[in-house]
């Protein structure tokens, strides 16, 4: 891991490479995808099992396209009892937090005769995205689903490439089993966010998509955004340590390497004002690296966008976790409650030094489902509150109109629409 001082050109060309790795930084791939999507709009799932056959080497027709009862009852089995009970835990904690965030509908009545209100609607039909390839998430189907089974959502359909044996991941369908999916596709990558986002013969389309993916289905879901909505375009995994010399360097090391080893371009960033940590770090990951069976990709990983940032002042390392502002962010300082009143954008945020990463990942409650590539500054982790619709309740009487209709005519006159005026004066000659 390279260990640098921090300073505002370190900073910068730091928060520059990590830009790079944006889905929006690959304009190649854009032909690619919209030809991918034009394709799929025509000729429905025709296209889809071309693609299959291309990218997976699967075959698909109608018949076996849908995953049936008989392929997630068989993969439960292959799964084992043991994983299914770890995962109803992870879901019931995940259900249990997500049920704090549900909102109520409200009015507010006046007594001239006003009434106002917002009313909560669940959106009907979301469809969710899980990839195969490099790995296998199952957490993710638990992550994207319970808050849109919360929220209320009716309809939720599943996406999932199979393999070339025709199967899917056993892992992802026991998952599914658990949240009583059953409309379960054999479908991934752009081809797969086509289908949900304009329908074909079989897959009905959604209302709103979900869940992450390679840099394809990021530019797919960007491309269709607008005909359905969607929750993020995500980018590579990312986690930020900030952490000063009472930290445990095996602890930090561990935390680090446990996103790098994601994908390579996935990154780890340690900000310290100890320089005796940092070497520490670093040290205590060229240990652990060996033994990991991802050691390949976490090198790459750490060679591209692994930094040990050394501060002079905390404040000036709680600049740049700002700044950089992590999907993942740790605080491992003496008083990490402090510090992090100091923290202004994360996507989320992990205390004291038995808070590690993949806590959150699999098993706390909160979503794993982050902001990534700086869009913790305006952007928030995945919630009930995605999958609701708010809609806007007003209701005068005659009576609370006629006090305020010359008001209303006169800034319609003002901005000449003289319609609109009318509507409001109609009513009182």
């Amino acid at each position: 891991m390279k260990i640098i001082d921090l300073t505002e050109e370190t900073k910068a060309d730091i928060l520059e490479k990590l830009l790079k790795r944006s889905p929006s930084s690959y304009p190649e791939y854009e032909k690619t995808v919209s030809d991918i999507i034009e394709n799929v709009k025509k000729r429905g799932d025709e296209a889809i099992f071309e693609y299959a056959e291309k990218f997976d080497h699967c075959s698909l027709n109608r018949d076996n396209f849908m995953v049936t009862e008989a392929e997630i009852e068989e993969a439960v089995k292959e799964v084992g009892n043991d994983l299914m009970r770890v995962m109803e835990k992870s879901m019931n904690n995940i259900r249990e937090y997500h049920e704090s965030q549900k909102r109520q509908s409200f009015f507010n009545t006046k007594e001239n005769g006003v009434i106002l209100g917002q009313r909560i609607t669940p959106i009907e039909r979301v469809g969710i995205y899980v990839p195969g390839g490099k790995a296998v998430y199952p957490s993710s189907v638990l992550m994207n689903a319970v808050p849109a089974i919360v929220a209320g959502v009716k309809s939720i359909v599943m996406t999932t490439p199979a393999g070339p044996d025709g199967k899917v991941n056993s892992q992802v369908l026991a998952a599914c089993k658990l949240l009583h999916i059953d409309h379960i596709y054999k479908t991934g990558g752009a081809q797969a966010i086509a289908a949900l986002a304009y329908g074909t013969d079989s897959i009905k389309k959604v209302h709103k998509i979900v869940g992450p993916g390679n840099i394809f289905v990021a530019l797919a879901k960007r491309a269709v955004y607008g005909h359905v909505s969607i929750d993020s375009i995500a980018g590579p995994s990312e986690i930020l340590v900030l952490a000063d010399d009472s930290a445990n360097p095996k602890f930090v090391a561990a935390d680090l390497l446990s996103q790098a080893e994601h994908d390579e371009m996935a990154s780890a960033i340690l900000v310290t004002t100890s320089r005796e940590l940092a070497e520490k770090v670093s040290a205590e990951i060229e240990a652990f690296l060996p033994a990991l069976s991802r050691r390949e990709i976490i090198r790459k990983s750490l060679d591209n966008y692994g930094y040990a940032l050394v501060a002079k002042h905390i404040r000036d390392a709680l600049d740049a976790v700002n700044d950089i502002a992590s999907e993942h962010l740790e605080i491992v300082t003496r008083d990490p409650w402090k510090t992090m009143t100091m923290v202004k954008n994360a996507g989320a945020i992990f205390l004291g030094p038995y808070s590690s990463e993949p806590l959150g990942d699999y098993f706390a409650g909160p979503n794993h489902v982050l902001p990534t590539n700086g869009t913790a500054k305006f952007f928030s982790p995945l919630s009930v509150d995605d999958f609701i619709k708010k809609s806007s309740v007003i209701s005068y009487s005659e009576h609370a109109l006629r006090s305020i209709h010359e008001d209303i005519e006169a800034f319609a006159k003002a901005e000449k629409l003289s319609a609109h005026a009318n509507s409001i004066a109609v009513r009182f000659k």
